[in-house]
């Protein structure tokens, strides 16, 4: 059963309720429980210099999404779909990672929530951090037709709330992924009572996760987690090794986000459980992602037989059918939380709205990347430094300044096959340009030209298919475009059912 990520207020309070990821070594039973591997010291113990270990003791599974277990797949396009001159979605095999991914598209009301926060944090010093960060209402206006009610209303009024937000650019996803994550990991800090909640941060006296860690952010205080290095303060700040904080929210890469939608996990006729192996099998491939079918219509025989599994345009004009027999009961976009999940749980794959990925597009992107996580679009990044070698203050927002490895950096260490830390045309296949795309001479593409996918409710069925891909400048937004977002698994990619690798009864080292 999946543990939501609601209850974290009781970790790390006291002796007493100590369990889950902050549970220490020290209080497993047994000969040698409490020390070194490597070299016999006692751990958790000041006395001993005070390196603290602790288990853990699995993630829970954040509220709002579900986890997608990971695995290979064969990405790219299927057999029925239309040939293109692109050449640009070439079948493959990959592999993924386990990952959490929402169960559903961002709501109005969530990207609500993030432009009142930043309104009210921020707007009286940065007013024009907090109007970038709005929405583009305009994307609804049609020349010859008349769409203002959306322009007025989509957005903000409560009819719309759990309908999926659109308007927002690629940057202002990211943008928003980063927000989620320190409003996530603060919110777990306040739960767990280090923190009470601050309602007046602004400017640089802002939370962020980074910046905490670094000892940039005091807070209000209530709970101390006690310091037990010999000559240190007493007291220090939470860090990931705690097991309290979780990983960054991001979107997904393209090659997570079509392994999701498609949802194999439902074509494996003896998937693992408590009782038994599961199976390498997977009996057919999906062309949509409700299963090993070529229909948008749902085909038990009860009473849901024959209606639209998805929300897209039938064919041209054709939004919504006819009165008294609705085909898909939406005319736009509608509640995020409705039409048929796939074998994941996630609704809205198809259709709805088109979803950004965080990948830069390429025509021949599938050409030369890795088939291990596959990504186009690394930015590599270093941590800033003083001159004593503390990290360097944060700035006037609150985050911590990091820099983009320079090219000599690059070149100079051998970890790196590439000459450049920025690589979104990296190995892109186009003899043309190696290096940067000649946006509107010899090209419409760019590194800020992004994919997204999934199909809308201005789309035909075709762009429904998980294979599909398109592309848009990152800077730019649409009608019918959204978002949702991903957290890593750490650790076993099968949750925290069992832990990573094949165990074999007393073999197991971990139970040593």
């Amino acid at each position: 059963m999946k543990r939501k990520l609601i209850g974290v207020g009781l970790l790390c309070i006291g002796a007493a309720t100590l369990f889950s990821a902050c549970s220490p070594r020290s209080q497993k039973k047994g000969k040698g429980a409490n020390e070194s591997r490597v070299t016999g010291w006692e751990l958790n113990n000041r006395d001993w210099g005070g390196f603290e270990a602790t288990d853990f003791q699995g993630q829970p599974t954040p509220i709002g999404m579900t986890f997608v277990q990971g695995g290979r797949f064969t990405m790219g396009a299927v057999d029925d779909e239309m040939p293109t001159l692109e050449n640009n979605s070439t079948r493959r095999t990959v592999s993924v990672s386990s990952f959490y991914m929402d169960e559903t598209e961002l709501e109005n009301v969530s990207y609500r929530e993030y432009t009142y926060w930043l309104n009210r944090t921020y707007f009286t010093d940065y007013p024009q951090m907090v109007v970038a960060a709005y929405p583009d209402e305009a994307v609804w206006r049609s020349a010859l037709a008349y769409n203002e009610p959306y322009v007025k209303n989509y957005f903000k009024a409560n009819a719309y709330n759990h309908y999926p937000v659109v308007g927002v650019s690629w940057y202002q996803a990211m943008d928003f992924c980063e927000w989620r994550t320190d409003r996530f990991n603060e919110g777990l800090l306040i739960k767990a009572g280090y923190f009470k909640p601050n309602v007046n941060q602004s400017g640089e006296d802002v939370f962020s996760t980074k910046s905490y860690m670094a000892g940039q952010y005091e807070g209000t205080k209530r709970l101390r987690k006690k310091d037990l290095e010999p000559n240190g303060s007493g007291e220090r700040p939470i860090n990931y090794a705690d097991g309290l904080f979780q990983p960054d929210f991001r979107l997904p890469t393209e090659a997570e986000w079509e392994y999701a939608a498609l949802g194999l996990i439902g074509n494996n006729p003896s998937p693992e459980n408590k009782r038994r192996r599961g199976e390498e099998v997977i009996t057919d491939r999906n062309t949509l992602p409700w299963g090993p079918k070529n229909t948008t219509r749902y085909g038990l025989h009860n009473q849901y037989q024959g209606e639209f599994e998805g929300n897209f345009m039938r064919g041209k004009g054709d939004y919504m059918g006819v009165a008294g027999g609705l085909n898909d009961n939406a005319d736009g976009p509608t509640a995020v939380n409705t039409f048929l999940r796939n074998a994941f749980g996630l609704y809205n794959m198809a259709g709805n709205v088109n979803e950004w990925v965080m990948d830069t597009y390429r025509p021949m992107s599938h050409e030369d990347v890795d088939d291990y996580r596959p990504f186009r679009g690394n930015i590599y990044k270093k941590q800033l430094y003083q001159e004593d070698y503390t990290i360097e203050e944060k700035d006037s927002i609150g985050k911590l300044p990091m820099a983009i490895l320079t090219d000599e950096e690059v070149r100079s260490n051998n970890r790196y096959e590439t000459r450049t830390a920025q690589l979104g045309s990296y190995r892109d296949g186009d003899s043309l340009s190696q290096a940067t795309y000649a946006y509107g001479s010899a090209s419409l593409i760019n590194d800020s030209t992004k994919v997204y996918k999934g199909g809308s409710w201005a789309d035909r069925a075709y762009w429904l298919s998980p294979g599909t891909r398109r592309y848009i400048q990152g800077n730019l937004s649409s009608s019918t475009i959204g978002f949702r977002c991903v957290m890593d698994r750490l650790g076993s990619p099968t949750g925290d059912v069992q832990p990573g690798g094949n165990n074999f009864g007393a073999q197991r080292y971990h139970k040593r």
